[in-house]
C-alpha cells in the first residue's frame, strides 16, 4: 500500500481568504477553532475550518461575520446552510468550507474525527494577518 503525501514548507502562509476567516472568528470570539488541510483527502475543498459558538445566536453571528469579512476581502460565498436553526452553520467559500456549530452538535458529529488524517494548519493571528496584507499592498 502506497500513501501520497505532499511536501509543504514548515510554515505555510495562510491565504488572504483564510486570514479573513480566522480574523472574523477571532473578532466574534469563536471557541475551539480548528483549521484543517484536507487537500489530500477530498476534492470538495482545500481547507476546512471548524469552530464553535456558545449559543445558536452566537453561531449565526459568527457565520454572518465570516461572510461579511470574506466579501470585504473580495471572495463571494457559494452558499450558506443552517443559518435558520443556528445549531450548525456551514459557509461554502469554494476553497475553504467553514463549519460553525454548537459544542454539543460538534461533539455528536465529530468532524475532527472524520477528517482525522488532515494536519492542522497554523491559525494566523489577526495582527500578523494585517501586517502581511500591508506588506503585500506596499509598492515595490
Amino acid at each position: 500500500m502506497t500513501s501520497r503525501t505532499r511536501l509543504r514548507p514548515k510554515e505555510e502562509r495562510a491565504s488572504p481568504l483564510q486570514q479573513a476567516i480566522t480574523g472574523a472568528l477571532d473578532d466574534m470570539k469563536a471557541v475551539n477553532v480548528r483549521v484543517l488541510d484536507v487537500r489530500d483527502l477530498t476534492d470538495i475543498a482545500d481547507t476546512m475550518v471548524i469552530a464553535s459558538g456558545n449559543s445558536d445566536r452566537h453561531v449565526r453571528s459568527i457565520a454572518e461575520r465570516v461572510v461579511e469579512k470574506a466579501k470585504a476581502a473580495g471572495f463571494r460565498p457559494l452558499g450558506t446552510e443552517g443559518a435558520r436553526d443556528g445549531e450548525w452553520v456551514l459557509v461554502d467559500l469554494q476553497d475553504i468550507v467553514v463549519h460553525v456549530m454548537l459544542p454539543r452538535v460538534r461533539e455528536f458529529y465529530g468532524l475532527e474525527r472524520l477528517w482525522d488524517n488532515a494536519p492542522p494548519l497554523p491559525v494566523a493571528a489577526p495582527a500578523q494577518a494585517r501586517a502581511a496584507a500591508r506588506r503585500r499592498r506596499a509598492p515595490r
